[in-house]
């Protein structure tokens, strides 16, 4: 399957300049375009400003393409910069019809970590971004050298398979060793409740689940299947960090922002720890088939 162009969203950090660098020496392996784009925030309209919006607003675009052209220059080809695409208004609204108008398969942009104070007045960018986006987003931690080691996370969801397929493609590209890990958490502790089934029951149940309807997805044969158990995020980033992965591959369960609120979720807390350069692929409407009591008795049956 051939490439499709790239998308990376700039602005004038050196985080930004390290996801452009990364971006083109990625289109070019991949044999497609790339292509920027900066979001410039519609200041006048939140002060209900209308005279001389215009000039203003030439000022404002003009100022930000000299500020990133400085960070820019000697990482990326000039006629990319000059090329650069600046759109009025917020990030993910940018970035996604920016995808829309390119057919764009893939968004790219550079990680920072934000407090959490920062994140609950205005979230990240990757963040947003991930929630909103219907192409896989990756956000690149650092330089981001060679990638040699790639390692997908996945679960007994919907979100399997394009995740698997994400990772297999992104692995066969860079010539990188894929690893897929799946993270077995405890059962929940529900008081006054007794548990359907033993904790060892349970993960071995769980595990033959896996073993039929995940591993079996997996169609390259050197990819290398672990189990570990543990809770989610510190299972992952723990794997990444100890087998020195160059990039983490995860699927988003698109969940609503009540969930996101009340809970988080792996995929959030995950963008939030940035453990090392991150793909999301998102999953949308894609029934995810937890292991349920129902499927778990499937497999006694």
């Amino acid at each position: 399957m051939s490439w499709q162009p790239i998308v990376v969203g700039v602005d004038a950090s050196p985080e930004a300049a390290g996801a452009a660098a990364f971006a083109v020496r990625m289109s070019q392996r991949a044999g497609t375009t790339c292509h920027l784009v900066h979001a410039a925030r519609d200041v006048w309209a939140s002060v209900g400003v209308e005279e001389g919006v215009d000039e203003l607003w030439h000022a404002l675009v003009d100022q930000a393409r000299a500020n990133i052209t400085a960070v820019l220059a000697g990482v990326v080809p000039r006629e990319l910069v000059d090329n650069m695409a600046v759109r009025l208004g917020r990030a993910p609204v940018a970035l996604r019809q920016a995808v829309a108008d390119l057919g764009a398969e893939l968004v790219v942009l550079g990680g920072k970590h934000h407090s959490a104070l920062g994140r609950w007045l205005g979230g990240s960018t990757s963040l947003n971004v991930a929630r909103t986006t219907d192409v896989p987003i990756l956000v690149a931690a650092g330089s981001l050298p060679t990638i040699r080691r790639v390692l997908v996370a996945v679960d007994h969801s919907g979100a399997a398979r394009p995740t698997l397929q994400t990772a297999e493609r992104y692995a066969h590209l860079f010539g990188a060793a894929l690893r897929a890990l799946s993270v077995l958490e405890p059962l929940p502790v529900i008081p006054g409740m007794t548990q359907a089934y033993e904790t060892g029951e349970y993960y071995a149940m769980t595990e033959e689940l896996l073993e039929r309807d995940v591993w079996s997805l997996i169609r390259t044969p050197s990819v290398e299947r672990i189990v570990r158990y543990g809770m989610a995020v510190e299972t992952i980033v723990r794997e990444a960090s100890e087998w020195g992965a160059d990039l983490l591959i995860v699927g988003s369960h698109g969940k609503g922002w009540a969930e996101r609120v009340l809970v988080g979720s792996v995929t959030e807390r995950l963008l939030n720890h940035l453990p090392t350069s991150l793909v999301v692929v998102p999953v949308g409407a894609a029934a995810v088939a937890e292991p349920t009591e129902a499927n778990l008795a499937a497999v006694v049956a």
